[in-house]
C-alpha cells in the first residue's frame, strides 16, 4: 500500500458504491437515501496492478454547528488532511450544486492532490453535468459509473503516475530490514545521516505523554498537547538532530484496546500509528509510571518485536513517582515475565514535563540501534555453539540425537541466524529459546528481536547409490590415463 485515496463529496453521489467496487467487497452500506455513511471506513483497494488504501467518508454538508452533520464534516476534513489523494465526486445527472462549489474550494486549499469525478455519467442525460464540472477549477472530470464499473480505466491512468511518486517516497522512508550480511562488509552498521536518518516511532496509550516528550526533545512546542487523551489523531513525522544523532521521529495517535476504539476516526488514527511502527527502526514504547503494562502496552511492544524493530521502554511521569527504586525493580520483573522475547530491552525513566532522563533516552535509542545492526562472524558463532552444546546437548527424539552442524549469521536489522542441523522439525521450541537467550547474553544483544532459522542438513553419504567401480572399469580408467 503505497498511498491513500479518500473519496469525498456531498451525500448520495455514490462514494460508498465506488468504495465497494475498489475493495471488491460490500463493506460499505449503500442506499438511495442520502447520509447513510456517517463514519470513515478504510479498505485495501485494487485497481489493475495498483494497491492502495481507500477511505470512504461521510457526505460533506454545509454545516458549522456541533450537530451530527457537523461532526461528520469534521471527520471528512480530517480524512482529506490525512489522505495522499482526494477523489472529489459529483452527481453528473444533478449537475454542480452550490454545495459542490463550496467544497471544491475547500479541497483546493486543503488537499495535496485532487481528482474530479462525475459519477452516474452513463448516458447522454449526464452530459450537461459533466460540462458544468469543468467550472469547478479542478481540471478535467473523469466520467464514472461506480455502479456499472465504467470509467475506472481513466481513474487508473491518473493514479498510475501519482503512484510511482508515492512508491518512491515509501521506498525512501521505509527502513532497510532483514539485510543480508557478509563477514567482510565494510559498511556495517549504517550510520544515520541527514539524508537517511534514524527512524524512531514513539507509541503508547492515549495521554501517556508522547507529544510532550517529543516537544521536549525538539526544545519547542511543535505538537499540540493537553490533559485530554486522544489529541493527536494522525502520525506526524519530524526530522531533527538529537544531540548529533540524525533522527526522523514519529509522534503517533494513542493506541487503545480495540473494543474501546469507538470512533472510526480513531480507528484510522490507530492504523496510522501501526504504519509508523512499520516505518520505524527503533520503537519507543512510552508508559505511564502510574499505570504501566496494561494489556495494550504489551500488545504494542509485541507488535514492534514481530515487525523486527528495536524496542526501548520509556517510563514517563517519573518525577511524581514516590517509590522509585522498588517501582523500577517491579517494572523490570513484570516486563521480562510478560514479554520474554524482549528480555533485556532498555528501560529508561523520564519526565517529559521537566526533561529529566531525555539524555539517557537518546543513549538508549542509539545503543538499541547498534544492537539491531549487530554482526557476528561465523567463526565466533561456531566457537560459541560448541560451548552451548557441551553445556546442554540437544534432545534425542526416538533415541537418535539431533546433530547441530554449524551456525552462521544470514541477516541483520534485526539479527537473523541460520543453524544447520539434522531433523530441524523435531527440535523443540524450548531448545531454540535456549540458543536465542544464549545469543542475547553472550553477544550483548539485550532487547532486540533475534531470528533463529533451522535448516536441514542430512547425514547421507554423497556416494550412496552410485555405481561402484569394479575391476573392468578400473582397468578402463587406467588405460585412459596411460594414454
Amino acid at each position: 500500500m503505497t498511498f491513500s485515496l479518500a473519496i469525498v463529496g456531498r451525500p448520495n453521489v455514490g462514494k460508498s458504491t465506488l468504495f465497494n467496487r475498489l475493495v471488491g467487497k460490500r463493506l460499505a452500506l449503500v442506499d438511495d437515501q442520502p447520509g447513510v455513511t456517517r463514519d470513515l471506513r478504510e479498505g485495501a483497494a485494487r485497481l489493475g496492478d495498483l494497491r492502495f488504501t481507500v477511505i470512504d467518508t461521510a457526505g460533506l454538508e454545509e454545516v458549522t454547528d456541533d450537530s451530527l452533520q457537523g461532526r461528520m464534516r469534521k471527520l471528512t476534513e480530517r480524512a482529506v488532511d490525512m489522505a495522499d489523494v482526494c477523489l472529489f465526486m459529483i452527481d453528473a445527472r444533478t449537475g454542480v450544486t452550490p454545495t459542490d462549489e463550496v467544497f471544491a474550494d475547500i479541497l483546493r486549499k486543503r488537499a495535496k492532490h485532487v481528482i474530479l469525478a462525475a459519477n452516474k455519467a452513463e448516458g447522454s442525460a449526464a452530459d450537461g453535468g459533466v460540462i458544468e464540472a469543468y467550472g469547478l477549477g479542478l481540471g478535467e472530470p473523469i466520467r464514472l459509473s461506480a455502479e456499472h464499473g465504467e470509467g475506472l480505466n481513466d481513474l487508473y491512468s491518473i493514479l498510475m503516475p501519482l503512484s510511482d511518486g508515492f512508491a518512491e517516497r515509501a521506498k525512501s522512508d521505509a527502513p532497510d530490514v532483514d539485510v543480508p550480511v557478509d563477514d567482510d562488509d565494510p559498511d556495517a552498521p549504517r550510520v544515520p545521516t541527514a539524508k537517511k536518518p534514524l527512524q524512531v516511532a514513539v507509541v503508547g496509550r492515549p495521554n501517556a505523554g508522547k507529544s510532550t516528550l517529543i516537544n521536549k526533545i525538539l526544545g519547542e512546542d511543535r505538537l499540540l498537547t493537553g490533559p485530554e487523551p486522544g489529541i493527536t489523531r494522525d502520525a506526524i513525522s519530524l526530522q531533527i538532530e538529537w544531540d548529533g544523532l540524525h533522527t526522523r521521529i514519529f509522534d503517533t495517535a494513542g493506541m487503545r484496546k480495540k473494543a474501546r476504539v469507538q470512533e472510526k476516526l480513531e480507528k484510522l488514527s490507530v492504523g496510522d500509528g501501526l504504519r509508523a511502527v512499520k516505518f520505524a527502526e527503533v520503537v519507543i514504547v512510552l508508559l505511564d509510571a502510574a499505570i504501566p503494562f496494561e494489556q495494550q502496552d504489551l500488545r504494542i511492544a509485541d507488535l514492534a518485536e514481530r515487525e523486527g524493530r528495536a524496542v526501548v521502554l520509556a517510563i514517563n511521569k517519573w518525577d511524581v513517582e514516590p517509590e522509585k527504586q522498588q517501582k523500577l525493580r517491579d517494572l523490570r520483573e513484570s516486563f521480562e515475565r510478560l514479554l520474554p522475547q524482549l528480555r533485556g530491552a532498555p528501560m529508561v525513566t523520564v519526565s517529559a514535563k521537566t526533561g529529566k532522563g531525555i539524555d539517557r533516552l537518546r543513549e538508549a535509542v542509539e545503543k538499541a540501534y547498534d544492537v539491531w545492526n549487530r554482526r557476528i562472524t561465523t567463526a565466533q558463532l561456531n566457537r560459541w555453539l560448541t560451548g552451548m552444546l557441551e553445556q546442554h546437548p540437544p534432545p534425542a527424539p526416538g533415541g537418535k540425537r539431533i546433530k547441530m552442524r554449524y551456525m552462521t549469521q544470514a541477516k541483520t536489522r534485526p539479527p537473523g541466524f541460520v543453524m544447520m542441523c539434522s531433523h530441524p522439525d523435531k527440535l523443540p521450541e524450548s531448545y531454540s529459546r535456549y540458543l536465542v537467550n544464549g545469543l542475547r547474553v553472550d553477544f550483548d544483544m539485550p532487547g532486540t528481536p533475534i531470528r533463529l532459522y533451522m535448516r536441514s542438513q542430512s547425514d547421507k553419504n554423497p556416494y550412496k547409490g552410485k555405481k561402484k567401480a569394479g575391476p573392468s572399469s578400473l582397468r578402463k580408467h587406467l588405460g585412459k590415463t596411460s594414454k
